[in-house]
């Protein structure tokens, strides 16, 4: 008996099976609207429709090449302000007299005394001749002169360096330097002074 009752019931146990695995193939999923739906047999929505594919897009950082643009800028601004501040430090002089020799503010100072002393504020090795300054640092074209460069004056071609002078600023105004001469420590534009204009001759870039 006990046998003609497991025959009978194993169709009943089949069906029960298969119904239970198919209840297991349901699952949920959220859609990216944030609704849920439910999925089964191959994917389908309780509605018949597909599923939403879900798209994952990854973002490569960026990367940056270092360069020496900071650095070359940096020397350029720590330069100009070098240049700005012995401008400014030799405006201070203004109305210092002129002394044959000179080389202080006290005693008076000459051409190459004043540049002299304006330079060695700030570290600068420069001879008290101005013969000699015109050999320091390097030789530049006039108009490329800036500001803290030196400019040196002849009365002739083949002439002897005679004067010097510090250029203020050189742009389309004119070339302006501040330098010692008989009337004291002075600015002068030089592009247009019918007396040192045509005596220009070198100028040196001693920074």
């Amino acid at each position: 008996m006990s046998g003609n009752f497991l025959r009978s019931t194993l169709p009943l146990l089949a069906c029960l099976l298969l119904f239970t695995q198919c209840d297991v193939i349901r699952y949920l999923t959220t859609e990216p609207d944030g609704t849920t739906a439910t999925t089964r047999n191959g994917g389908k929505t309780s509605s018949g429709s597909s599923p939403r594919t879900r798209t994952t897009t990854t973002t490569r950082p960026t990367t940056t090449t270092p360069s020496n643009t900071g650095k070359s800028t940096k020397v350029s601004d720590r330069e100009a302000r070098l240049r700005q501040d012995i401008v400014v430090y030799a405006k201070e002089q203004l109305g210092t007299k002129y002394k044959y020799a000179g080389r202080s503010p006290r005693t008076g100072f000459d051409c190459s005394g004043f540049t002299h002393y304006v330079m060695d504020n700030f570290d600068v090795d420069l001879s008290p001749s101005s013969r000699a300054q015109e050999n320091q640092g390097k030789k530049i074209k006039i108009s490329e002169a800036k500001s803290g460069d030196l400019i040196f004056f002849r009365r002739s071609k083949n002439g002897a360096v005679f004067h010097v002078a510090m250029v203020v600023s050189n742009d389309r105004d004119g070339l302006k330097v501040i330098h010692s001469t008989s009337r004291g420590v002075v600015i002068d534009n030089i592009s247009v002074s019918k007396y040192w204009s045509p005596k220009i001759s070198t100028a040196r870039d001693v920074l």
